[in-house]
């Protein structure tokens, strides 16, 4: 038997899309948002198409949730594919300055153009973009310093397209969070549940909590780079070893311990628990380049 795809039916995010790509032709820069815990899955499959050859900037956020080693590689992985990421912690304010320098320097080129043709200057344009729940309205909030886009750690809060003033030489595009149609990377579809980045979806706790399971125990037995993990991350929260069982007989197991055999229960506690960051700091995926 198959296992059921990720499916989504957000009837807004359809409209926004439409028109995002409408606002894109007034854009200078693109701020792309992705989740540090998986930088590769929360990269939006559409974002290149859209932006064209528009300069863009590359946001890791949510480097407060994963380790310093992991971290480190993805840094590398990444510069050596080309890609220069600025990393945030927008919760608490972690690396914005850096964000809003990147964002202005690309004003500076634009507006040396505009002068040449006796046009007066203007604040760049930035967009916001990514999947729903990777940070962007904190990071524009953080830009901003103070709230004036409501942001929650929970999928599909920012509705409609705003624009927002961050100084007098940046003005910020504010997006939902934009899905594509279908996510044929069913792979990438879990980790997005997993961190709880794909807004609307309909899944299944259970499926989502045995692949959140199968990826840790699968990456400890990669042996990435001392550090990349905390050790025995399931043990140390749930005093069960995963070693000897496959991933549903472990949630079959902490179920009965834990909530008399519930397993749609001891499902929610293990994906509320990895996401609020209750395992640690977990990183679900290894560089390409890792060997």
């Amino acid at each position: 038997m198959s296992t059921p795809p990720i499916q989504w039916y957000p009837g807004h995010i359809a409209k926004a899309e439409k028109a995002l790509i409408e606002q894109l032709k007034k854009i200078d820069v693109v701020l792309e948002v992705r989740d540090a815990r998986i930088p590769r899955s929360s990269h939006h499959p559409q974002i290149q198409k859209w932006i064209g050859e528009k300069p863009h900037v590359l946001v890791l956020n949510r480097i407060d949730l994963v380790t310093p080693v992991s971290h480190q590689l993805w840094l590398e992985a990444l510069k050596a594919e080309g890609q220069v990421p600025y990393c945030t912690d927008a919760q608490h304010g972690k690396g914005i300055k850096a964000v809003i320098k990147a964002a202005e320097a690309v004003g500076v080129s634009i507006n040396q153009r505009r002068r040449d043709r006796g046009m007066r200057p203007r604040p760049v344009r930035a967009v916001v973009l990514g999947f729903p729940n990777v940070g962007k309205s904190a990071l524009i909030n953080r830009l901003l310093k103070r709230r004036i886009v409501e942001s929650a750690r929970r999928p599909g809060v920012t509705r409609q397209l705003r624009w927002v003033r961050v100084s007098q030489d940046l003005d910020l595009l504010d997006t939902p969070g934009v899905l594509p149609a279908k996510l044929n990377d069913q792979q990438a579809a879990y980790k997005l549940a997993i961190c709880d980045d794909i807004g609307t979806a309909a899944y299944e706790n259970q499926l989502v909590a045995t692949a959140l399971i199968d990826l840790i125990q699968d990456l400890g037995c990669r042996n990435p780079k001392p550090g990349f993990l905390p050790d025995n991350i399931l043990q140390n929260r749930y005093q069960l070893d995963p070693t000897p069982m496959t991933a549903a007989d472990y949630l079959a197991m902490t179920a009965e311990q834990r909530h008399q055999g519930n397993l749609e229960r001891m499902a929610q506690q293990i994906l509320n628990d990895f996401r609020k960051g209750l395992l640690g700091k977990v990183t679900l995926e290894l560089p390409p380049t890792y060997p």
